[in-house]
């Protein structure tokens, strides 16, 4: 009887202290190197981020406004969703040439090359991941899933084994008494990987992004007409940014994130949106689409393209170009246990989410594209 005590407090202990496990907190706990999880540590994640205000149930989002209106035709790139594991933490357009310059996890699709040292010419002769010869990069910040690695079921230490007698037992009764034992070690040496791996990973635990990288279930890439107007071709190389990566501090003026869930798409939010069961996160990314008509780029990397008025309308002295929309869908935790990577004093604040875009479509595929959107078609 008291060894089956012994063994009975060194499973506890196993399974336990050393496992991403807590009782409290139904059976679940992030483990070191996936915190901060605001449901979770709540207030011990203000420095980190997100907090729990960062969410908002999206059934009590009201229905409003759609996003950036556009035409009926549209044209869908398919670039697949980063199956292959495309990411860095650089940025070609905002810091060219930089190592680490986004100071987070970008995930990419399209172009297979594209990094900080990224150029016209080197994407030109990159390969790609998009059908019909598409070479134009697409990427994002990574979503990360907060709740760690897993859990093994919680159990409470026998009230009459002592600590003494935790002490006596070997870890080879442990496991042969208790297979399961073997599983919860491996799972904690393989805790300890993924804690080293963000650690070292450049934009990870160093710049304050933890947890595991979610891939998208699924990237749409659509590029949607004018309401107004006809739309004539992007050049070649245009670059191309929305939303703005330093938005909790920087202020809202070129914010543009938006979140939602299927089934609520009339429902967009600056927020986490927490989605009711079987109901996927979307982040919906709308790019720019009234070209100055004579730069692929400006010094802001804003001014060449701007957004079109509420009615879909471009600025005079603009023409309207086709209007790039992402749209990325997840599957996440349940509950506020999910967070955009971010710049450190950022604290992955939602209204953070951005996007990059540099056009590398054959002038062909391009043109292709304009006849598309301008006869009204879905291609």
């Amino acid at each position: 009887m008291r060894k089956r005590l012994i063994l009975a407090m060194a499973g506890v202990l196993l399974g336990g202290s050393l496992s991403p496990l807590n009782p409290l907190i139904g059976g679940v706990r992030p483990a070191l190197a996936d915190h901060c999880d605001p449901s979770v540590q709540g207030a011990g994640c203000e420095d980190v981020g997100p907090a729990l205000e960062d969410f908002a149930d999206i059934r009590r989002v009201p229905p409003g406004d759609g996003g950036v209106r556009a035409g009926r035709g549209s044209f869908t790139s398919r670039c697949g969703r980063n199956e292959n594991g495309h990411r860095n933490s650089d940025n070609h357009i905002v810091a060219p040439g930089v190592s680490n310059g986004a100071h987070h996890v970008h995930d990419y699709v399209g172009n297979l090359t594209t990094n900080g040292s990224s150029t016209d010419e080197s994407l030109a002769a990159g390969g790609t991941t998009c059908r019909l010869g598409d070479r134009s990069t697409y990427f994002w910040p990574v979503l990360r899933s907060r709740q760690g690695l897993g859990a093994q079921p919680s159990a409470s230490p026998s009230p009459s084994a002592s600590p003494a007698d935790v002490q006596d037992a070997t870890a080879e009764d442990v496991a042969a008494e208790n297979p399961a034992a073997q599983d919860v070690a491996a799972e904690e040496a393989t805790a300890e990987d993924v804690t080293a791996r963000h650690t070292e990973e450049p934009g990870g635990a160093a710049e304050g992004n933890v947890g595991t990288i979610l891939l998208a279930r699924s990237v749409t890439l659509q590029f949607r007409g004018n309401p107004v107007s006809r739309v004539v071709a992007m050049p070649r190389f245009l670059r191309l940014i929305t939303g703005d990566a330093k938005a909790a501090t920087n202020g809202g003026a070129n914010a543009r994130a938006q979140w939602t869930c299927t089934g609520f798409t009339n429902r967009l939010t600056g927020k986490y949106p927490l989605c009711p069961r079987g109901s996927l996160v979307l982040r919906v990314l709308d790019f720019p689409s009234c070209w100055d008509g004579q730069n692929t780029d400006s010094a802001n990397h804003r001014t060449h393209v701007v957004f079109p008025a509420r009615n879909g309308a471009c600025p005079a002295g603009t023409r309207a170009i086709p209007q790039l929309r992402m749209t990325l869908a997840y599957s996440v935790p349940g509950g506020p246990s999910f967070a955009v990577d971010s710049f450190p004093e950022q604290r992955h604040n939602p209204i953070t989410d951005h996007a990059d875009f540099e056009n590398v479509m054959p002038d062909r595929l391009m043109r292709s594209v304009v006849t598309c959107i301008n006869r009204g078609l879905r291609c």
